[in-house]
């Protein structure tokens, strides 16, 4: 029997339990923190290309500065780097504060130096200073992460922190976006990314407040790699040499033509195109990040059965060479061979899954703010409210929505909607483009047009809001659906590597796409390219039916191995 001296007082639950979280030091920096990871991402990746729109920057240019996004995509590969090394001069503000703070230095210098160069007559250095922050930004992300994990406890458990966390993010995506759109109708440009210049020196003065964990004494990634039946470090890291320098090769072949693509074509030669390019070349991408990969981690789960290749004993190795090796190996080959080994050739399906799964959003996403603003002539305003504020309302509701549905029809054929819906909503924009006829037939059947009259609302602001309402709703559910999957493929032993490579491999295509799809938009137009690219659904809802078969037929064979 429990007796009242080991019993335990109830914690205090819902909005109290938050309340009384903020007012720990930890949690208050949590929010902090999240607001700091959310604005860069919304300034850098989002609200710049209404900048470079406005400006008369094409959209073919447009796709390929998206590209910097794909520093999010790539960042598990350096996170090594962020958790084990001691930054000179910096280390004595902490393990991770040392990061966080040099990375916010770096977000502060890149905001500012964009916001005193110009991107018509220097977009080198724009595009330069926008990258440097993007990468800033994800390695400041990682060192985040690590500190909210550090810092959890009992008082303040880490659940609670991600979700403080989240609320700090969507708060700065409406800070970086909404707000600094209304604030390029009454300044420039140049002025609203200096004045986020000065919020990130803000948030760099909280950052020295924070509290912080020691870093341990002798910090030794060993575990399985050490034990009897691992490979051996050497062909490990012959295993590591080859997917190493197949990442390397397909990062130096993105950032190579995006240099070409900031450079004068010489008199008498065509500029590079982005589509020749993604057409020859991003089939060798994706088999370089994520095929080549691949093989290799199924060719070590196949050396792992030859006595020669495997540890006889454990290997009592501790160098810091060999740490940072075992780290490269957890993060690009063991998750991979993890997956081969217990999945087999499903792995294949799997991965078709999540490099299709909403990838019209991640397509297009980089052009919504052009396309509002230039094509359709909204006003900055107006953008702001529908796009950052009335669009996230509707993605939580998404969200919410999609949470609903994998409790009430379950978890597949709430995925299968998730495949088909987002697409659908580019047939909305394709009407959006040509002058929102459709739109507003349905706003009027459903009498939504006198509703919007009623609230102040113009017919032309309605159509907006509904075919932003139907995307965001859509994505929020699909979004959800893809969450809840990988975090159900994903094992327990890999978890949190597994899950972050595998969420980055959504993005992949979708960004690696955008310039094509930006020249198309150039060359056709908005409304003939919408409808083309809706078909995505069709590879989408394949690899997702696939999938549906493989665990159903899985649940079948063997029903006590799948949940």
């Amino acid at each position: 029997m429990t007796t009242a001296a080991t019993t335990k007082p109830e914690r205090p639950k819902g909005l109290r339990l938050l309340w009384l979280a903020l007012q720990n030091r930890k949690s208050a920096m949590m929010l902090a923190f999240g607001f700091s990871s959310g604005l860069p991402f919304a300034l850098l990746v989002g609200t710049l290309t209404a900048w470079l729109g406005e400006v008369g920057v094409k959209l073919a240019m447009i796709g390929v500065f998206s590209w910097i996004g794909l520093s999010y995509s790539f960042k598990f590969i350096w996170s090594p780097v962020v958790d084990r090394v001691r930054l000179p001069g910096l280390e004595r503000l902490g393990r991770r504060k040392s990061w966080i703070a040099l990375c916010q230095a770096l977000i502060l210098v890149s905001l500012a130096g964009i916001s005193f160069t110009d991107p018509v007559n220097s977009i080198g250095s724009f595009v330069g200073f926008a990258f440097v922050g993007a990468l800033a930004s994800a390695t400041h992300d990682i060192a985040i992460d690590g500190w909210r994990i550090d810092v959890a406890d009992d008082d303040v458990p880490i659940e609670l922190l991600s979700a403080i966390y989240q609320f700090g993010y969507r708060t700065a995506s409406i800070v970086g976006g909404a707000i600094a759109l209304v604030m390029a109708s009454h300044m420039s440009w140049a002025e609203v990314y200096l004045a986020m210049a000065a919020v990130v020196a803000v948030l760099i003065a909280l950052t020295l407040a924070a509290p912080d964990t020691p870093r341990p004494q002798r910090q030794i990634l060993q575990g399985a790699l050490a034990e009897p039946g691992a490979l051996k470090p050497h062909t490990r890291a012959v295993c590591l040499g080859v997917v190493g320098l197949s990442w390397l090769w397909a990062i130096w072949r993105i950032a190579s033509f995006a240099v070409s693509m900031l450079n004068e074509a010489a008199p008498g030669e065509a500029p590079p195109s982005v589509a020749d390019f993604t057409r020859i070349w991003g089939p060798w991408i994706l088999l370089a990040t994520v095929f080549l990969p691949l093989a290799v981690a199924a060719f070590s789960n196949w050396l792992k059965t030859r006595p020669d290749q495997v540890l006889a004993r454990h290997d009592p190795v501790h160098s810091t060479a060999r740490t940072v090796a075992n780290h490269l190996y957890s993060a690009l080959v063991a998750p991979l061979a993890e997956l081969a080994g217990r999945l087999k050739i499903g792995v294949l399906i799997v991965l078709g899954f999540i490099l299709t799964y909403a990838i019209c959003y991640n397509i297009w996403a980089s052009f919504a703010y052009p396309f509002y603003l230039d094509e359709l002539k909204y006003t900055k305003e107006e953008v702001a409210f529908a796009s950052k504020i009335f669009g996230i309302v509707m993605t939580m509701l998404g969200i919410s929505l999609g949470g609903y549905l994998f409790t009430r029809i379950g978890r597949f054929p709430t995925i299968m909607l998730g495949a088909v819906l987002p697409p659908l909503g580019n047939f909305l924009y394709a009407d959006l483009a040509e002058g929102g006829h459709t739109i507003d037939a349905f706003s009027h059947l459903l009498r939504l047009d006198s509703l919007a009259a009623s609230l102040g609302s113009d017919g032309r602001m309605t159509r907006l809001l509904l075919a932003i309402c139907y995307e965001n709703v859509a994505t929020g559910l699909a979004l959800t659906a893809f969450v809840a999957y990988v975090s159900g493929i994903v094992s327990k032993r890999y978890g949190a590597i597994q899950y972050a490579l595998l969420s980055s491999l959504l993005s992949l295509v979708g960004t690696l796409g955008r310039g094509a799809v930006g020249e198309a938009f150039d060359l056709y137009g908005y409304a003939p390219v919408f409808r083309v690219t809706a078909a995505t659904a069709l590879i989408s809802v394949l690899f997702v039916s696939l999938e549906w078969l493989r665990v159903s037929r899985e649940k079948r064979v063997s029903p006590e191995s799948v949940d």
